[in-house]
């Protein structure tokens, strides 16, 4: 009977190793053809105009022409731009992990009237599309004397319906005998977010940098509406200038779409590794 289950195991690990193999083959065939745009980016920014629409396409440049990413700067006041979205970028994150943060540990670990229909209520609002209340937001900013600076943008997005449901449960894993323990011990609730809740929330936190960081350093429409002064266009809306000055030069475009990409790339590299505990961890109680 030994030798027939060795027998009848054989054929299962095989076809087990096929299957994992086949799978792992596919995923990389994907995940070239995604990469191939950007590594044809990275050629055409390295390439001549006259060099980059050349047929028979060529992967890889005669010559390299790193002044390139030297000229970008000096055709639009990119360095401009990269400050204002910087500024806009980090303030966002900053306040959207503060309030989404303060905002979910109440909705997950104090107890008060009304406060499931509250958070149903709150959570609703992830369904209205921006362009509803696109217009009374801009009469608001416009009244408060906010129009056409970037602490518009900062303070429209400062508060996020997906950043406390994110958070909360991401809370509602954490055990509340550590709460009921700090509160015996005299710890505040502030003080029992601060030290304990906060800390062990680091995968949801890091989740929530990377996908308000992207979203903000991406934003197009938000800045197109509010800012009109060429002093405080964000990145976006200057690579439309850039791209309608220059529409024919697309090695610069190219060079300036990429030195774009590079801040939220390196976000989400430093972070990947809690980003994908956050997702795998996030949702499963509660």
């Amino acid at each position: 009977m030994t030798t027939r289950a060795v027998s009848k195991s054989k054929p299962k690990s095989f076809w087990l190793f096929a299957g994992r193999t086949a799978l792992t083959a596919a995923l990389c065939i994907m995940a070239a053809i995604t990469l191939i745009p950007f590594v044809w980016m990275i050629s055409s920014s390295l390439k001549l105009d006259q060099e980059v629409f050349r047929f028979p396409m060529r992967w890889t440049p005669g010559v390299w022409h790193w002044e390139n990413y030297l000229l970008i700067w000096k055709k639009v006041p990119l360095l401009t731009y990269f400050q204002n979205t910087a500024t806009v970028a980090v303030a966002v994150t900053f306040m959207q992990i503060l309030t989404s943060s303060f905002a979910a540990y109440a909705f997950a670990k104090l107890q008060f009237k009304g406060r499931d229909p509250l958070f149903l209520c709150y959570i609703t609002t992830i369904a209205v599309p921006w362009q509803v209340y696109m217009l009374p937001q801009f009469i608001m900013m416009r009244s408060i004397g906010l129009y056409d600076t970037i602490w518009a943008l900062v303070v429209l997005q400062s508060f996020s319906a997906f950043g406390v449901f994110l958070m909360r449960q991401f809370y509602l894993g954490i055990p509340n005998e550590l709460c009921e323990a700090a509160r015996i011990d005299g710890l505040s609730e502030y003080g029992i977010w601060a030290r304990i809740v906060l800390p062990l929330a680091t995968p949801a936190v890091a989740t929530l940098i990377i996908f308000t960081f992207v979203n903000t350093w991406n934003d197009f429409l938000g800045p197109m509406i509010y800012l009109t002064k060429d002093t405080n266009k964000t990145i976006q809306t200057g690579l439309r200038r850039f791209i309608q000055a220059y529409s024919s030069d697309y090695h610069l475009i190219m060079a300036a779409s990429l030195c774009s990409l590079a801040p939220v790339t390196m976000v989400f590299l430093f972070l990947q590794r809690y980003f994908i505990e956050g997702i795998a961890t996030t949702g499963l109680k509660g």
